[in-house]
């Protein structure tokens, strides 16, 4: 006799900081749900990603409402002030064009936090909501089945889910099975990642140099004398720089950030990521949704790919509570053209814009220099204007998830 398949009500993939934030919202939300999750690396061993996040305001309001802020805040350190620059590499000045400065109500413009501390605490809260981790694990394939979708695991082990939530990266295995297409294409730049020491203090203040080959951020970590780096860089540059000896790296840093921090050296390993725009044509089919980067991946010149995956997990795990708290079923079409519609065109206006920023500081194109620094100048001078940068900056626009206001869902 054939032993019955195990159901579950939602099954994520993908064990990264948007698949266990909307593991953690259904499951602390909706007592007794079935929550399952599934990801090659446990999330114990997060620790070796060297990406540290822009966490916004509403990025923290979530994570407070999740109940895991507060024993992150001793990681992560306040942005009070953000300067731009545009510039060429090798010009002996800097000039600012447009200031940040921490806004009226006293929050700071956003919190820098590493990456692995935010995935372990999210982990372990998950953990203590009732989340079953499969872990080391990952799905194989799936297949639509009467009232939900058969999952199949590299291990062998088969479930059937309500709903299969693909939180599975920019290369997404199950979007493509799915038959969801992207708008796609390639900057010819990666991101450089890195973490750099140095020997005066950033005091809060975080650094944005549009250069010809792409921007350059310098972002404060914990501790006053650490900072981390988001170069973009032309690809077969980057390669070499990742790839060379270490004081060719600073060299070039050095070239970069000037002198103002004093001495500057790497602390750790560099990486490279390759930089481009990826956007689903959909967030949804049959019984799958999709979240973060396997809806979006965008550019990170505005520091908006962690803010736009926690609304994208907010807005998911509220549409699927409130499902599952009427006796619903969370993998039905209504519940998913709900999510649909409300992460839809606030990906495409986010994407937009950072589309829009790297094309349009990416060069050295000398009139084009003059209308960009001109506009960054007025907005600098206009306060409302400024004020809905701000604002769109700390992830205040449109109709928002109630996790990324601060409350319950």
């Amino acid at each position: 006799m054939t032993e019955p398949v195990e159901r579950v009500d939602v099954l994520i993939a993908g064990g990264g900081y948007v698949g266990l934030s909307a593991a953690l919202a259904i499951a602390a939300s909706v007592p007794g749900a079935r929550v399952a999750l599934a990801d090659p690396r446990p999330w114990r061993e997060a620790s070796g990603d060297l990406r540290a996040f822009a966490v916004a305001a509403a990025g923290r309001r979530m994570l407070s409402a999740l109940g895991v802020w507060s024993g992150l805040a001793d990681e992560a350190e306040p942005v009070r002030e953000m300067i731009v620059t545009d510039s060429r590499l090798d010009d002996l000045i800097r000039p600012v064009f447009l200031t940040f400065e921490r806004q009226e109500e006293g929050e700071p413009l956003a919190h820098m936090l590493p990456n692995g501390p935010l995935v372990s605490a999210l982990g372990a809260a998950a953990e203590t909501a009732g989340v079953r981790f499969l872990t080391p694990d990952s799905v194989l394939a799936t297949e639509q089945t009467p009232g939900g979708r058969r999952v199949r695991f590299t291990s062998g082990k088969t479930i059937i889910a309500s709903l299969v939530v693909a939180a599975d990266g920019a290369r997404s295995r199950l979007r493509a099975e799915a038959g969801i297409g992207t708008n796609s294409w390639s900057y010819g730049q990666s991101g450089i990642v890195a973490t750099v020491e140095h020997h005066r203090p950033h005091e809060g203040r975080a650094e944005e140099h549009f250069l010809p080959a792409g921007p350059f951020a310098v972002l404060p970590l914990k501790g006053g004398h650490k900072s981390s780096l988001v170069w973009s860089e032309r690809s077969d540059i980057a390669d070499r720089l990742v790839a060379g000896a270490p004081f060719l790296f600073e060299a070039e840093l050095v070239r970069r950030i000037g002198h103002h921090l004093g001495d500057v050296r790497v602390i750790g390993r560099r990486q490279a990521f390759p930089l481009g725009l990826t956007l689903a044509r959909r967030f949804t089919a049959d019984r799958l949704a999709l979240i973060g980067d396997a809806a979006h991946a965008i550019h990170p010149i505005a520091g908006q790919g962690l803010n736009l995956g926690f609304k994208d997990a907010a807005a998911l795990a509220e549409v699927v509570a409130l499902a599952l708290r009427a006796g619903r079923d969370p993998g039905a079409a209504d519940v998913l053209d709900e999510y649909q519609r409300w992460r839809g065109f606030d990906t495409l206006r986010m994407a937009a814009m950072t589309d829009g920023l790297n094309r349009l500081f990416s060069n050295d194109l000398g009139p084009l220099r003059l209308i960009r620094d001109f506009g960054l100048g007025l907005v600098d001078r206009l306060p409302p204007i400024k004020r809905v940068f701000a604002d769109a900056a700390a992830g205040a626009p449109g109709a928002l998830p109630r996790l990324v206001v601060g409350e319950p869902i």
